[in-house]
């Protein structure tokens, strides 16, 4: 394949305007669940539901207590996270996945956190 000084140029100029974006970008292991379920801009669970290290808590939705016995298939507690409306079509609850409100690694890393209440 032969390459222009052009498309060498082009391919660099998206290298260095990639980087700050790279930098930014976590793992899922590196997420944090319980940051993300209060950030309003992301998960913002508690506005609805009430958790353990949440403060001023919703109680429109259930409290988000003993989760992993609740729910011990991961990929149910994923699935209601992603787009609850699937299984609900009358739920309140915004289709976090579905909407791109929030990523696969993202609602992962939610779910880490609520298998620890």
């Amino acid at each position: 394949m032969h390459f222009n000084r052009l498309h060498l140029a082009t391919a660099a100029a998206l290298v260095v305007l990639a980087a700050p974006f790279a930098a930014n970008a976590q793992p899922a292991a590196q997420l944090d669940g319980k940051a993300l379920a209060l950030d309003r801009s992301k998960g913002n669970c508690i506005t609805c539901h009430a958790f353990k290290g949440g403060e001023f808590a919703g109680t429109v939705a259930p409290p988000l207590v003993d989760m992993k016995t609740r729910f011990p298939d991961r990929k149910e507690l994923t699935a209601i996270i992603e787009d609850e409306t699937a299984r609900n079509p009358l739920t309140v609850m915004p289709p976090f996945g579905r909407n791109l409100i929030l990523t696969e690694k993202e609602i992962s890393a939610i779910v880490d956190f609520l298998y620890q209440l």
